[in-house]
């Protein structure tokens, strides 16, 4: 698909693109912004999103899907249209919006624009319903980053406080930088910090083995 869906018919062989073994594009393109403000959530450059889109599931999601079972998508690709109205609501401080500018989020959740240094990416915020059970039980949400930090590679991670939910990046250039808004808020790593080499196997004790992906 080398155009902007314009029919019904379109939009549905757009979402019927399998990303992997177990993530299909429709899934993806779902904003409860979007559908509430009858803004449509759909890429122009369908190519290069559903190019990023692959990456982001192959390397990423479906390894997580195979070490810990089911992965909930909270948020992923967002249109410019619809990422700029949310931005302008954040700038407005309605509550419940939360989106960086469209430069700011192009390769990220702008799936369908290079960064300002040429880069593709993509991003998801998603939920782990098997973290999230010992994140209620008190489990600090560090125990999760770092455990992607030693077996993926991402680009960056960005935590929240409900359900442990995180933004989880892939990119050309990856940045391998982890920061959250819940407690303890701020950066946990970025390269330069001595935290950002090594193992840090003793901060996820319990936690699975990376499991193989058939992706």
């Amino acid at each position: 698909m080398t155009k902007k869906p314009e029919s019904v018919s379109a939009l549905d062989e757009l979402g019927r693109v399998r990303l992997s073994k177990s993530f299909f594009m429709r899934e993806f393109l779902y904003s409860e912004v979007a559908n509430l403000h009858g803004i449509p959530n759909i890429p122009d450059d369908p190519n290069l999103a559903v190019s990023v889109g692959k990456r982001l599931c192959e390397e990423l999601l479906e390894p997580l899907h195979a070490t810990f079972g089911k992965i909930v998508i909270r948020s992923a690709f967002r249109s410019c249209e619809v990422n700029a109205f949310c931005n302008q609501q954040q700038r407005a401080k309605k509550k419940g919006y939360s989106c960086a500018s469209n430069e700011a989020n192009f390769a990220s959740h702008i799936w369908d624009r290079r960064d300002a240094d040429g880069f593709a990416g993509a991003t998801a915020c998603i939920v782990i319903p098997w973290f999230a059970d010992r994140y209620e039980k008190g489990e600090d949400w560090r125990a999760l980053a770092w455990w992607v930090h030693d077996h993926l590679p991402y680009s960056s991670l960005y935590f929240f406080l409900r359900m442990a939910a995180f933004n989880i990046s892939w990119h050309e250039n990856p940045e391998r930088r982890i920061d959250s808004y819940t407690d303890p808020k701020g950066c946990l790593t970025k390269p330069g910090m001595p935290n950002n080499t090594g193992n840090h196997a003793e901060c996820y004790p319990g936690f699975p083995e990376l499991a193989a992906s058939s992706a």
